[in-house]
């Protein structure tokens, strides 16, 4: 069985600002400083951003995955991030990928965030 689910969301910033953060590991910081309770740990085990940079996140209730990122595309501002280890995988899916792209020009005071997983 597979299967993806999309949503889009509307954000009151510039494109190249909203890509600032999830172009690189900025905005997995700010989402475990925005949501400390839910997320209790995150950790950059490898990389700065880039493809092959490896993330540690540790949920409440001591759900923890590591995720890799394998696409970081500047110029289209895309970023696929895919689970490579605990997480969903233990729980028996064999592929668990993100996907990000920001959608809107510099100039304009807002864009959309399209969200696949």
């Amino acid at each position: 069985m597979s299967g993806q689910v999309s949503y889009e969301t509307e954000v009151k910033a510039g494109a190249a600002k909203v890509w600032e953060l999830y172009g690189t590991t900025k905005m997995a910081l700010l989402a475990k400083e925005a949501l400390p309770d839910a997320i209790i740990g995150l950790d950059i085990l490898e990389g700065q951003g880039a493809v092959g940079t490896i993330i540690k996140i540790t949920l409440a209730g001591g759900f923890s995955y590591k995720e890799k990122f394998t696409k970081v595309d500047h110029k289209n501002r895309v970023k696929e991030t895919e689970a490579i280890e605990g997480g969903f995988l233990d729980m028996g899916l064999s592929l668990y990928r993100s996907r990000f792209e920001v959608i809107g020009k510099d100039e304009e005071e807002s864009c959309m965030i399209k969200s696949t997983i």
